[in-house]
């Protein structure tokens, strides 16, 4: 299926192809519970929707009615420091302190709030748990390592680090923040001994890149300041191989004399223990696992309220999450002149366009165009508004300015080519689409959904048959779990009119996306002409229970009438196995998906 994929940039500019977000009511304009039941039911429900504020204004209501309740006084504590309120939340982890099933939370608050206060001895006692599994060990074992080294016992600091017991990416961690520590305390022979274990720890990087990209710019910085700007270089270059495109490393190039003043520099216990949050809630920051990322982010921003990268990466959760507007919030908080200043500014653009507030997206996304003309982001979050809106024309206009504007000839830049095809494709001018998309290829063969949308196209203009069959299979190979590509591979077996291929794989397609109305339509299509005919009916029947555009919708409510009338048969699609004209082809359907 042909769609409108825009791949990732950098770290979080999105494609805009999913379903715009509804805004969530303030927790104080929702309606309190009038039970005990009724709003610990409302509060599970909001948690399971990851709508934090709700949850806390709920669990509040349920605890009017059974105060003592310990069960619900632990969720309100997460829900609290989740939905970014940590001071409240203090209150419930000072009652809660000694409850083993929460210490993983409570006292892992109060000792922020100990290194916050500089009361670092009764910090490191406070961070003794007496149930923890192996992430909490080492967010443990590194925070009390800072309050030893805030309380003047860098050799009991160091030495705990060293002796943390645990999995193999373990060692990562130890290695980063012994030499933070090291580098404080002005031991700069041992931090750069254990900046230079780390950085050879390739493995722990693959387990938590972010991580080992933050430590490249620590060492980077840790060496400019000593005078090596050549080591400093290679150090940013090596970061730079696991990715490309990192605001802080790429930032850093920028301007070599000034990388000891801009890197990160990690020098007390209230950054060093921000900075540990940060490094496991990025670590964990996976699919399913964002709420329990973003409370050890939440945390961490307690301690560095105005961090960018901490908030950079909590907007990004909140987009995940489905709230555009708390994403908008965080991306407000990141500081313009930070390295993610101008990323965070994108993002905005893009949530607002996720909350349909479109002519405020273009405004936000045209100034920061105007605002830096050579630098290609701006583009591809403009012009995704531009497409998300079906305004391809314009989009297309966009990507020609950023072709005119930017020295596009490496591999950086074959997403910008890759929309300039598709906005090109949907305004009939095939021949200047299929170069684009041919371009996109030389900077970068292997590119999945290049691959997808060129070899589909050919295949159903009834060109290039073979090479674009064997681009799809490709893309397959590459991405055999993305229905929407398994689906191409399917509809072209069955333009090729291979229509038992087209069936086997088409199953595949909706088995992955079981909620898309055009996939769902295809695999009818399919089985009609293998004389599943029941089961034709069937499918397209769902697909009009789905998300679908009129325009399909009434074709295939008319594929359904004519199976059901005598003598009539269903318009399905074209393919080559018809009569009359060889290789006739129908037009690609015209879907949100671009399928």
């Amino acid at each position: 299926m042909k769609r409108l994929v825009y791949p990732v940039i950098l770290l979080a500019i999105t494609a805009l192809s999913h379903p715009a977000a509804a805004e969530r009511a303030p927790a104080n304009d929702l309606s309190s519970a009038q039970s005990l039941s009724g709003a610990y039911l409302a509060a599970a429900t909001a948690r399971t929707d990851n709508d934090f504020d709700a949850a806390v204004k709920y669990y509040r209501d349920a605890l009017r009615f059974d105060p003592g309740n310990l069960e619900i006084q632990e969720e309100l504590l997460i829900a609290l420091i989740t939905s970014g309120h940590f001071e409240e939340a203090l209150p419930f982890a000072e009652k809660l302190k000694t409850v083993a099933e929460i210490e993983r939370v409570s006292r892992v608050a109060l000792g922020i709030r100990a290194i916050q206060e500089r009361r670092y001895l009764q910090a490191d006692s406070m961070l003794i748990l007496s149930v923890e599994n192996e992430l909490e060990r080492l967010l443990t074992g590194i925070m009390r390592s800072w309050a030893q080294f805030g309380a003047g016992e860098v050799d009991h600091a160091l030495r705990s680090v060293d002796e943390l017991e645990g999995k193999d990416w373990y060692e990562l961690f130890k290695a980063y923040h012994g030499a933070l520590i090291a580098n404080a305390a002005g031991r700069k022979s041992e931090a750069a001994k254990r900046f230079e274990y780390g950085m050879n720890n390739t493995a722990g990087g693959s387990a938590s890149p972010q991580t080992y990209l933050r430590m490249a710019e620590a060492y980077a910085g840790f060496l400019a300041r000593d005078g090596k700007t050549e080591d400093a270089l290679a150090t940013i270059d090596r970061g730079l191989g696991i990715a490309p495109q990192n605001p802080a490393l790429l930032g850093l190039l920028k301007d070599s004399e000034k990388i000891g003043a801009q890197a990160l520099r990690i020098a007390d216990p209230a950054a060093g223990t921000a900075e540990i949050l940060f490094n496991l809630g990025t670590a964990i920051n996976r699919d399913g696992a964002e709420s329990f990322a973003a409370l050890y982010l939440e945390m961490a921003r307690a301690l560095v309220p105005n961090n960018a990268a901490v908030n950079f990466e909590l907007g990004g959760i909140a987009e995940r999450l489905g709230n555009p507007e708390r994403a908008i919030a965080y991306y407000d908080n990141v500081p313009k002149q930070s390295f993610y200043g101008r990323l965070a500014h994108l993002q905005k653009g893009l949530n607002l366009s996720d909350m349909e507030r479109n002519d405020e997206a273009k405004e936000t996304l045209a100034a920061a165009v105007k605002e830096d003309p050579t630098e290609y982001r701006g583009y591809l979050a403009l012009g995704g508004v531009h497409a998300a809106l079906k305004e391809f024309a314009e989009a297309a206009e966009l990507y020609e300015q950023a072709v005119k504007n930017i020295d596009t000839n490496d591999a950086t830049f074959w997403p910008l080519f890759y929309r300039l095809g598709i906005a090109y494709e949907r305004t009939n001018q095939w021949e200047k689409a299929e170069a684009a998309f041919k371009h996109a290829l030389e900077l970068s063969p292997n590119q999945p959904d290049v691959l997808n949308y060129l070899g589909y196209s050919w295949i159903d203009m009834n060109m290039n048959l073979e090479e674009g069959l064997e681009m799809i299979r490709k893309a397959v190979e590459m991405r055999p779990r993305d229905g929407y590509i398994v689906d191409s591979l399917g509809w072209a077996y069955y333009r090729l009119g291979r229509f038992e291929e087209a069936v086997v794989e088409l199953e595949k397609s909706t088995d992955l996306r079981p909620r898309d109305a055009i996939i769902n339509d295809h695999l009818g299509d399919a089985y009609w002409r293998v004389g599943r005919k029941l089961e034709a009916t069937y499918q397209w029947a769902r697909a009009l229970d789905m998300e679908i555009e009129r325009d399909d919708a009434a074709k295939i409510e008319a594929k359904l009438a004519a199976s059901n009338a005598t003598g009539m048969t269903p318009q399905v699609a074209v393919s080559q196995a018809d009569a009359g004209e060889p290789g006739k082809t129908a037009a690609s359907p015209n879907t949100k998906n671009g399928g």
